[in-house]
Parts: structure tokens; C-alpha cells; sequence
């Protein structure tokens, strides 16, 4: 079955992103909804240290703000089975292509009554691999709409400049500073809402960000990241060394037998990461 046509695939690759309504089934929207109403209890009562959790510095067991559960693919099976074997590497697989790296996962929930923004930023500098291929597939948990600081992306950033992501200093910030803000068009983002289930998906390299939620209601927004399998993730950069136990495994495919590097096309040995002993063994000496 095609799941996307060939007008979404290219508007993915002129513009950089795609906003698809609806576009998660009822059953997957009411068992990922569960879990998460499941661990917002859980969180209520979390020690601070819990590593699943990332909290407001308000939240408390009588009113919980939470902004994030960590690599939700290690937290639970039905997070993993979304993300490593179901609908978003589904599309991932449309995009990419059949052989497919998964990288990281995250559940960002951003509360109601004033949850924090997401300033402009590009993602790849967060965790930068050997090429650009990787993106980033988002699944609203319930309806959003313009009051709740839904997701804005620049069409076409994924083509322009990478910014430092540091203030005026060079200290790193995580954001685009106002002169490097002043270089992006924002006045020609789209804001992707829709009804629960609605799917975004961006370049690693698209300028995005969004506003906080002003509404009454969360916006609970589950993220996972992919790249094409011959794309590997920097390790000692960033959040590479950071993205929990299900990260930068194969998830389509199978694992590329040569990559590209510098512009030099070369054979690439299998993945020995779960058992390697010496080259006297490899060679059969």
C-alpha cells in the first residue's frame, strides 16, 4: 500500500515537512492516549531523579506538569511497538526509502495553563550525523488548534543556512539568536494543527518552534526520529550518546554494506557493537 503520494513526497522535499490530518488510526490514537494518561499518574508520585520523567519546576502530586517523558520506546512496549515496528516506521520507510535507522524517541507534553514554548531552532545540531537524511515524525495525542501552541515550520529552512544555535557570545543556547533570526522568514511559517491522531513530519534541518500553550487543555505531542540506515549518528556530540537503549538500530532493512563519507564511497563492516574479539578472529587466523 502507498502510503503517501507522490505530490506529499515532493511537497516533503521542496518545503521540508508534511502535515497529515488524521491520519493515525483510532485503535493506535487509544492505546497511546492510555499510556499516557498512565504515566502522568506514574509522574505524580515519581522521585525527581526518575530519568523518565521531565517535569515544570511547579509540578507537584496535587497538580502534575509534566513536559516530557523520556525515550518512551525503553518506557514501555506500546511506545516501542509504535515506533520501531508500527505507523511512523511505516512512513519513515515511505520517505527514506527500505532501509531504516531509528535514533531517538520522546514524548513532549506541553501542559496546559501556559506549558513552555519551543524557541526556533534546526534539530540536527542537537545530534549531528553523516548526513541530512534524518527526520523527525510527530503524532498529536489529542486535538490541537492555534491557542495551544501548535508547531510552526519555515518552508523551504531545510535548504538554508545551519545556525550556531548560541547567543551573541557563542555560548550554546539551544535556539537561533535574534541576528540569525533576522536571516529566516518567519512570517511564512505553517502552524501544523489538527484533530488527535493529525502526523507532522520535518528535516532535521527545518527551521520549527512553537508558541506556549495558552489553553485549558494539554498538547501532548509523541516525536521519533529516523534516518536512512546509511546515516550515522556522530557519537561524543550532542545527544548521541544519549538516546537510550533502542536507539540508532535498524528497524527496515537491513544494514548498509558501504557508506559514504567525505564524498568517498566505502565498504563498511557489519555491526559488531554486540560482540567483536579481534581481527585474528575475523580473518579466521
Amino acid at each position: 500500500m502507498t502510503l503517501l503520494t507522490q505530490t506529499q513526497l515532493d511537497h516533503y522535499e521542496t518545503k521540508g515537512y508534511l502535515a497529515l490530518d488524521s491520519w493515525i488510526s483510532d485503535e493506535w490514537l487509544e492505546r497511546l492516549n492510555a499510556k499516557l494518561d498512565e504515566y502522568i499518574e506514574v509522574s505524580r508520585t515519581a522521585e525527581p531523579k526518575d530519568r523518565r520523567f521531565d517535569t515544570e519546576p511547579e509540578h507537584s502530586p496535587d497538580n502534575p506538569r509534566l513536559r516530557r517523558i523520556n525515550t518512551p520506546t525503553d518506557v514501555d512496549p506500546i511506545f516501542a511497538e509504535f515506533a520501531l515496528d508500527g505507523p511512523a516506521t511505516d512512513l519513515a520507510e515511505a520517505i527514506l526509502g527500505p532501509n531504516i535507522r531509528f535514533h531517538h524517541s520522546k514524548l513532549n507534553i506541553k501542559w496546559h495553563s501556559g506549558g513552555d514554548e519551543v524557541k526556533w531552532h534546526q534539530d540536527i545540531q542537537f545530534w549531528p550525523h553523516t548526513d541530512f537524511s534524518p527526520l523527525t515524525i510527530g503524532v498529536y495525542l489529542r486535538d490541537v488548534d492555534d491557542e495551544m501552541g501548535p508547531m510552526g515550520i519555515v518552508p523551504g529552512s531545510h535548504k538554508g543556512p545551519l545556525f550556531d544555535l548560541a547567543d551573541e557570545e557563542g555560548a550554546w543556547t539551544g535556539a537561533l539568536n535574534d541576528t540569525d533570526l533576522a536571516q529566516v522568514d518567519l512570517d511564512s511559517a505553517d502552524y501544523l494543527k489538527g484533530p488527535a491522531g493529525s502526523v507532522t513530519v520535518h528535516n532535521c534541518c527545518a527551521v520549527h518552534g512553537s508558541e506556549p500553550n495558552d489553553s485549558e487543555r494539554m498538547r501532548p505531542l509523541l516525536l521519533q526520529t529516523y534516518s536512512r540506515a546509511d546515516s550515522y549518528p556522530l557519537i561524543g556530540v550532542g545527544a548521541n550518546g544519549a538516546t537510550g537503549r533502542s536507539g540508532h538500530q535498524i528497524v527496515r532493512g537491513g544494514a548498509p554494506t558501504h557508506i559514504e563519507v567525505d564524498g568517498r564511497r566505502m565498504p563498511a563492516a557489519p555491526d559488531w557493537s554486540r560482540g567483536y574479539t579481534s581481527i585474528f578472529d575475523v580473518q579466521g587466523n
